[in-house]
Order: structure tokens, then C-alpha cells, then sequence
């Protein structure tokens, strides 16, 4: 049996991203945003509310970089969603995190984070008190540390949290389930 729960953010995994920018005054800043996605192969979205640091300074920067929060720094990930940068002007620091100028666009890389998305933003909307923002991911920057020996990123070694909107907590992205584009094959055999 089913059971509705009404008009929900419930989707999983849900990604964990630490939008990082530049102030007017060239400082980092951080925050964590829980409602964000890939809109398609070479672009991102990010909702956030407007009374954010982070909403200025996309709006002044006009770039951001997403990173990919993983269980390692689970403790200043969450910080950086929890402080503003309205009221401590240092919250990066005081995060433990370090950061380097992306080479790509006008924004930091935080260099405890695995995954960063550089972005270059292309579109910003207002709902109510919320902007949609769509970025165009320029460059992906990643820690050797999660690539496997081909290359290519490792779930395994990345060790990636997930949003649980429902629960308000973290969970711990998993183990490999399957192939895709690969593994619905077999239902093509089904008469």
C-alpha cells in the first residue's frame, strides 16, 4: 500500500553541494545547498534563498564552484550551512577548509573537497524568495585520491553524502548496484 506525503522535496539520493564564491571584497565564502542538480550533460542547477552571502556574491561574480561533500568532511560541510557569512565574515576558515583561485572561473576551489564543478553562470531567477540559478560547468577539478587506475572517479574512495530531506540527515552514498545502459538489456530478450 502507498501513502501520500504531500508536495516534498523526497528525492534520493539527493547530492550534497558546498557552492563556493567570492565576496566583493574578494573573500571566500561557502555554504552547503541541499536543492541541486545536473540540468544536463555540461550544466548545473542550484536553488538557494536571496538573503544568502552566497546570493550576492553569485549575482556580483557571476561564478561559483560546486563541490561534492563526502563523509570525511561531513563536520564542516554542514557548518558552512549552518553560519552566515553575514555574521562570520571568516566561516571558511573557521570550517577548516583551504582554498585555492580556480583557474577557470571567478570563484574558489575548496581544496578538502574531492569533486569540484567550476561554473559559469548563464541564467538567475527569482521565485518568491528563492533563485534558480543554471551555470554551465566549465571544468571538474579532482583529488587523485578517489580516481581509480584508469582515471576515472571511484565511488568507492569518493565516499559522497547524500541529503535525507525527509529525516534531515546524511547518508552515506553506496556501493555499485549495476551497469548502465547496460543492465535493461536483458528485459530486451523478454517475448
Amino acid at each position: 500500500m502507498r501513502r501520500d506525503l504531500g508536495a516534498n522535496p523526497y528525492v534520493y539520493p539527493q547530492p550534497v553541494l558546498i557552492v563556493a564564491t567570492y565576496g566583493e571584497d574578494g573573500t571566500a565564502d561557502a555554504m552547503n545547498v541541499a536543492y541541486g542538480g545536473i540540468v544536463n550533460s555540461n550544466r548545473i542547477q542550484i536553488n538557494i534563498g536571496v538573503r544568502h552571502k552566497t546570493s550576492d556574491n553569485i549575482k556580483l561574480r557571476k561564478a561559483f564552484t560546486a563541490g561534492i561533500a563526502d563523509e570525511e568532511n561531513l563536520i564542516p560541510s554542514d557548518y558552512v550551512g549552518i553560519v552566515s557569512a553575514h555574521d562570520v565574515s571568516d566561516k571558511v576558515e573557521r570550517a577548516g577548509f583551504h582554498t585555492v583561485k580556480s583557474a577557470f572561473v571567478d570563484a574558489p576551489v575548496i581544496e578538502e573537497l574531492p569533486i569540484t564543478l567550476e561554473c559559469q553562470v548563464e541564467e538567475i531567477n527569482q521565485y518568491n524568495k528563492t533563485l534558480r540559478i543554471v551555470a554551465e560547468i566549465v571544468n571538474v577539478s579532482v583529488d587523485e585520491k578517489v580516481l581509480d587506475e584508469e582515471g576515472k572517479i571511484d565511488p568507492g574512495k569518493l565516499n559522497a553524502i547524500s541529503y535525507d530531506p525527509a529525516n534531515h540527515a546524511y547518508l552515506r552514498v553506496g556501493g555499485r548496484a549495476g551497469t548502465a545502459f547496460s543492465d535493461g538489456n536483458r528485459l530486451k530478450q523478454v517475448p
